[in-house]
């Protein structure tokens, strides 16, 4: 750790807080919402610019259907850290017409200010500090991923993800932080899982009898899924979404839920994928397809994380800023990373709330104070 150069980054990233803030801005009102290509083409050219004027080796990685990824490479030397950002947000285009980038006092308020466009300020910042302050290291190669489908899933950047992670001895991921602004250690693994019931249709009236309710046949099943849920093993699953039925004087021959599944321990997911796919109807009549799985395993605290938030805890509290760390039900692309057995830091970016919600924030004092903090921890050995 060396002492005089976390002041002077720190020096340099708060003088520059005015143009982090500019940056956000702008980049909150270019929506970019994982469904829409074109907006999420746009920003990854207007990002890929810019990684350029920091003197990154830069790849946009075209998708044919998805938004496009972009990938930065500083140095040559072999693979030290590998930092994950994501372009999408879940606001649908039209989102900041009605609610544009706002600043009231030290908040930066916004559809995705939080999540993740704060996190991908914080990056470029910090690397700007390390170049203009001629801290870059050249026998080392840092490398940035900017995905566009995190929030659906990871679908088409996984293996990229993954790939990388494995050229590398460690990742940062730049989700937000924990609030008050801890760094994530652990993640539960997440999954999805859809349950379809196929009935008969018949008359409400005048056949009701001959029919078998699709939606009667659900009830019960929601129960039993419902009951699947294990907090103190750390389990737990939510019917969100149910839909089935036409009208109210036909029974129903169709009805179906979605399922999200959380879970804090790796043995759990084979469990709940077994349960869940050993549904069986209670009317014999009725039938169950049941799809999905545990697409992201969770992320573990091994030691190799717990020393790696140790470092960053030692670089904060020499800076004068404080860092705990935190465990979350949610789950990123670091959920992917750690699984592999490289250690990851999650929660690297900025501090806020309301991820996902309209009242969602960045707290723009946090900017610099986040970028120093990575910026730090990417000159550690």
């Amino acid at each position: 750790m060396q002492t005089k150069n976390n002041q002077k980054i720190l020096e340099f990233l708060r003088s520059r807080q005015q143009e982090m803030t500019d940056l956000l801005v702008r980049l909150v009102n270019m929506e970019s919402p994982s469904d829409h290509k074109l907006s999420l083409d746009v920003q990854s050219d207007f990002l890929a610019a810019h990684l350029r004027s920091l003197n990154a080796g830069v790849e946009i990685l075209a998708q044919p259907e998805a938004g496009n990824h972009v990938k930065a490479v500083w140095g040559t030397g072999p693979g030290s850290t590998l930092m994950l950002c994501h372009t999408d947000t879940v606001w649908p285009v039209g989102t900041t017409a009605v609610r544009p980038a706002s600043i009231q006092g030290d908040r930066l308020c916004g559809p995705g200010a939080e999540d993740m466009k704060g996190g991908i300020v914080v990056s470029l910042f910090a690397m700007r500090a390390l170049l203009e302050l001629n801290l870059l290291p050249a026998d080392r190669r840092l490398t940035l991923i900017l995905n566009s489908d995190e929030e659906i899933g990871s679908h088409t950047s996984r293996q990229v993800i993954e790939e990388e992670t494995l050229k590398h001895r460690r990742v940062f991921v730049m989700e937000p932080a924990v609030p008050p602004g801890a760094y994530k250690t652990q993640r539960k693994g997440v999954g999805e899982f859809t349950v379809k019931v196929k009935g008969l249709a018949a008359h409400a009236g005048a056949d009701h009898a001959k029919g078998v309710n699709a939606i009667e046949e659900l009830a019960r099943q929601i129960i039993t899924i419902q009951g699947f849920t294990d907090y103190q093993s750390g389990t737990t699953l939510n019917v969100g979404v149910i839909g089935g039925g036409t009208r109210s004087n036909v029974v129903p021959a169709e009805a179906w839920v979605e399922v999200d599944v959380r879970v804090e321990r790796l043995e759990e997911a084979p469990k709940i994928e077994a349960l869940m796919q050993g549904l069986k109807p209670h009317d014999p009549k009725a039938s169950l397809v049941v799809s999905g799985g545990v697409g992201r395993p969770p992320l573990i605290r091994t030691p190799q994380i717990a020393e790696l938030y140790g470092r960053a805890k030692a670089i904060a509290a020499d800076m004068g800023i404080p860092l705990d760390e935190a465990s979350s039900g949610g789950g990123s692309d670091g959920n992917f990373t750690a699984a592999l057995g490289v250690p990851t830091l999650d929660g690297m970016g900025v501090v806020g709330d309301g991820a996902h919600a309209v009242d969602e924030f960045a707290v723009i004092s946090s900017l610099p104070e986040r970028a120093a903090l990575l910026a730090a921890m990417l000159l550690e050995d």
